[in-house]
């Protein structure tokens, strides 16, 4: 998941490289060869969906890799790992200088030391001629490094609330759209016994995501990210409130029983067991809620979501919490940087219509959900992220590994009744400011 990826540097594995030095004939699946369309340039092409584990991305991505080839006179050599073969992989070959031309990536921290190394190209020449326009709002500002741009988004998560309709229906509730419409709701659900909101905070990330939205609900787009990076303060007086906002809804019984001792996998089967009415994840798990045959149709039915609400009377519901998936980058030392840039950019302009479609990817680039043969849910999606206005990154991916440790640890403090929300935004201040 996109949230878990770890903050790594390619010297890592450094000394890898001498026993490895042989690493770039060890792909799972090839395809192409150093010759060149029609004696044309070739473009080396790692990514990491094998077919075996992956199989609508990886049909997918050799259908544009054909299409381009045909349309361009340009060769595409492939390398296709497995995720943590991947991971490894791309780290030794940076420390050797061997980057492909193009390759995925992740954003925020996970850039960092191949940003730092020169490792990855400058792509902001690309986005001029209107594919800036093409993304998300927020997406590319996750692979952004000094005011420059590292990366191109593939894939996008969202995070909203998701809610069992027969359940509403049967004590007469709506979606929320406020605040104070969700704690009625919240109130009713408890007087009928019902459990309101399945959470698994043992995992601690998915505390920290209702923490986010109060954040950005009560102190705009930019409170959270610019204490994060410095240019604010955590003990801003919004952060404050929204961990206590975060408390209120315990002390209201907002959660299930035992939740800070739950893990994620835990509570969205009590969700799915129609066991709490209520469930925040983000859409990496539509597929459970549309077009999942393994999970009963009724169920699926029944399923609607809604967007964080407003607090009191302020926030903006179009802006979201969570972040980009993988990514496109180009390598700096590319021989053939311009072909790459030009494969990069027909590669993520194909992606977005064809990945959702055939894959069920919610892509990081506007796609029209009206024109595909889609669920309706995932129609929705779509509508929501073209109207979309801002996507604050998770906080512990915004972090250094370091004070990642410390807000999951908080989150969970705060969670518990273990710590004022005073004391929770200093916590988090003093991390920030030793680091």
């Amino acid at each position: 998941m996109l949230k878990r990826k770890a903050v790594t540097s390619f010297f890592m594995l450094l000394a890898a490289v001498l026993i490895v030095s042989g690493c770039s004939n060890t792909n799972e699946d090839a395809a192409g060869d150093d010759s060149g369309a029609e004696g044309g340039a070739t473009v080396e092409f790692m990514h990491l969906w094998p077919q075996g584990s992956s199989a609508e991305h990886y049909r997918i991505v050799n259908e544009i890799i054909a299409d381009f080839e045909e349309e361009h006179g340009i060769s595409i050599d492939l390398q296709v790992l497995s995720n943590e073969q991947y991971k490894d992989q791309i780290t030794v070959l940076s420390a050797a200088n061997e980057l492909p031309d193009v390759g995925m990536t992740w954003a925020a921290g996970y850039l960092d030391p191949f940003v730092d190394g020169n490792k990855f190209s400058p792509l902001d020449d690309m986005l001029e001629g209107g594919l800036r326009d093409n993304f998300v709002a927020g997406t590319l500002e996750a692979y952004e490094k000094d005011g420059q741009t590292y990366g191109l988004p593939l894939e996008l998560n969202t995070v909203y609330v998701y809610y069992n309709k027969a359940i509403f229906n049967e004590y007469n509730l709506e979606a929320p759209t406020t605040y104070e419409e969700f704690e009625q709701v919240i109130a009713t659900l408890n007087e009928n016994n019902v459990q309101p909101i399945a959470l698994g905070n043992r995992d601690r990330w998915t505390g920290s995501m209702w923490f986010m939205y109060f954040a950005d609900r009560i102190g705009g787009t930019d409170v959270l990210t610019n204490a994060i990076n410095r240019s604010g303060s955590f003990e801003d007086p919004a952060l404050v409130e929204a961990a206590a906002k975060v408390q209120e809804m315990v002390d209201n019984d907002s959660f299930v029983s035992g939740f800070n001792g739950l893990a994620d996998e835990e509570a969205k089967s009590m969700f799915m067991n129609e066991q709490a009415a209520m469930y925040m994840i983000a859409t990496w798990d539509l597929p459970n809620y549309t077009t999942n045959e393994d999970v009963p149709q009724e169920f699926r039915d029944n399923v609607g979501y809604f967007k964080f609400p407003t607090v009191n009377g302020a926030g903006d519901v179009n802006s979201f919490v969570g972040g980009p998936g993988v990514g496109l980058f180009v390598a700096e030392d590319s021989d053939v940087k311009e072909e790459a840039k030009q494969f990069a950019a027909y590669f993520v302009e194909e992606w977005g219509s064809r990945a959702v479609a055939e894959a069920g990817v919610i892509p990081a680039t506007i796609v029209d959900g009206e024109g595909l043969d889609l669920p309706e849910m995932y129609v929705e999606v779509l509508e929501d992220l073209n109207d979309a206005t801002n996507l604050t990154l998770y906080a512990d991916v915004q972090m250094t590994a370091a004070v990642a440790q410390t807000h999951l640890d908080l989150i969970q403090s705060l969670f518990g009744g273990g710590i004022t929300p005073e004391d929770f935004a200093r916590q988090h201040e003093e991390a920030l400011s030793a680091q």
